[in-house]
């Protein structure tokens, strides 16, 4: 035995196997991508776990299946629920790059549309794109510009007078819009950041939160039916067989914890979605640059509960959408008290 032999590094015998693994699935060689697979696995074993004890020790749970809709509705929203966490994870949060480069591209192709137009006419005429800001569609001028500057953009979602009028991250090199942020488990710049969601292993932001929501909604109401049957279950046999019955209540606690988690979170996120809010602004809000001169009981991106949940769910005329920064004059009309007026006339909503 040689002198190198004897300091070189000792192989494991799984060195062989995980590298064929890795050169068979090269996403499982990025440790932050095995690791949220992992969690994944996990999430759905648990899932798995929880509703496949309940039909193996519940014998007539099986036969009231084929009979009765209410074991089928169980089965059906055990299935739904799965689906839309995958549907969630592998949707895109809506990043930065992504917009800018849609912006680009739809400015090019609206110049060059404009460029024909106006040599084959005898007339000019400028071109313009559409951004949706607000809800409101704003037009934007090419005025000859064969491209719209992104930085352009961004300070205009800026109100006029302001001490930061554009936003670089420092890792993207990208100028942000409002209500944008860097997430390092990413590594991409999102649109509307609300958090990383290491079970899901993606980012939440403008692209799905509203999938997000629909998850813990399902999720919530998959573990409140499961403790229901979990508990008629133990009801009905609770002195037949001990040793199922301990695995049943330690089952049980363990979920009924599960559900108090997902309750509170599910209040928590259907109170950002009333104010228009995210939690990274609601917990940094003392640290973001834009939020740091508005009082803390003032919303400042809130259009009102009713416009709220109509952008939140059902506005989806575009594919990204910019919120621009309100204006101290708007800050100060939200910061208003309200009177007996305002609640007549419905100035919340």
């Amino acid at each position: 035995m040689t002198i190198a032999s004897m300091c070189s590094p000792t192989r494991s015998p799984w060195d062989q196997p995980m590298d064929r693994c890795f050169r068979i699935f090269p996403c499982l060689a990025d440790p932050g991508r095995r690791s949220s697979l992992c969690l994944k696995l996990a999430l759905v074993t648990i899932h798995l776990i929880y509703a496949g004890v309940l039909f193996l020790f519940d014998g007539d749970l099986i036969e009231n299946t084929k009979k009765e809709p209410y074991t089928a509705l169980y089965l059906l929203l055990f299935v739904v629920t799965l689906i839309q966490y995958f549907a969630t994870s592998l949707s895109s949060p809506g990043y930065v790059l992504d917009a800018m480069m849609t912006v680009n591209d739809n400015t090019n192709v609206a110049y060059k549309k404009a460029s024909d137009t106006s040599s084959q006419s005898a007339s000019s005429r400028n071109g313009s794109f559409v951004v949706s800001m607000e809800g409101n569609q704003l037009g934007r001028s090419l005025s000859g510009s064969s491209t719209t500057s992104w930085s352009k953009l961004v300070a205009d979602l800026y109100p006029l007078g302001s001490p930061i009028r554009t936003w670089t991250c420092t890792y993207c090199n990208v100028e942000q819009p409002p209500r944008a942020k860097h997430c390092h488990d990413c590594d991409k710049c999102v649109l509307q950041f609300d958090h990383h969601c290491v079970w899901l292993g993606n980012c939440i932001g403008q692209g799905n939160h509203c999938k997000f929501w629909w998850y813990l909604f399902e999720d919530t109401a998959l573990c409140l039916w499961t403790g229901v049957l979990y508990i008629s279950y133990l009801k009905a046999h609770i002195t037949r067989v001990w040793w199922q019955d301990a695995i049943l209540i330690l089952l049980l606690i363990t979920l009924s914890v599960c559900l108090i988690f997902l309750l509170l979170l599910l209040l928590f996120h259907s109170y950002l979605i009333l104010t228009n809010q995210t939690t990274f602004e609601l917990v940094r809000r003392r640290r973001i640059h834009y939020l740091r001169g508005i009082p803390e009981r003032v919303h400042p991106f809130s259009r009102g509960v009713r416009r709220n949940l109509y952008y939140f769910c059902c506005a989806r005329s575009a594919v990204y959408r910019f919120e621009p920064l309100p204006t101290p004059q708007e800050i100060e009309e939200r910061a208003r008290s309200y009177t007996c007026s305002d609640a007549l006339t419905c100035r919340c909503c």
